[in-house]
């Protein structure tokens, strides 16, 4: 069956906490292969495989419907839903993704631009703006 693994070193690999691991077991997209006599949960090379297309379904704001149904496609179980009309279920999927990484690449220039400027006004050598003095009897904001 290969090597298995225990829950920690899956969190290690893949880069997710234990509890978002569980918290995937409880909601169904990703069972553990086996578990240990004392009742650990035991994962294996394609758990993992499955745990990392499940990350990286997450910022492209997929739904867990749609984490689902893409999984059912992509890396079917025997549990996994009947899709009707899988290829033009992942070409909607396929659409969906490609319009969220247009814009996480908006908004990552807009972020660039903005480091870039915090940069420009860090290494210009200004001198930092200090505060007025608080008027006697005054409390700062």
């Amino acid at each position: 069956m290969g090597e298995q693994m225990q829950i920690g070193e899956v969190a290690e690999r893949t880069g997710l906490s234990l509890r978002t691991i569980r918290y995937y077991e409880e909601v169904g997209l990703v069972v553990p292969s086996a578990r240990s006599q004392g009742g650990f949960r035991l994962y294996t090379e394609p758990d993992i495989d499955r745990l990392q297309l499940i990350k990286r379904m997450k910022p492209l704001g997929f739904q867990l419907e749609e984490m689902r149904d893409l999984l059912a496609i992509l890396d079917p179980t025997p549990d996994s839903p009947d899709i009707d009309d899988p290829a033009a279920r992942l070409a909607e999927f396929s659409e969906t993704a490609e319009k969220a990484c247009e814009d996480l690449r908006a908004k990552l220039a807009i972020a660039e631009e903005f480091a870039a400027l915090l940069r420009s006004h860090s290494t210009a050598g200004r001198p930092q703006r200090k505060r007025p003095a608080a008027a006697a009897g005054k409390p700062q904001r």
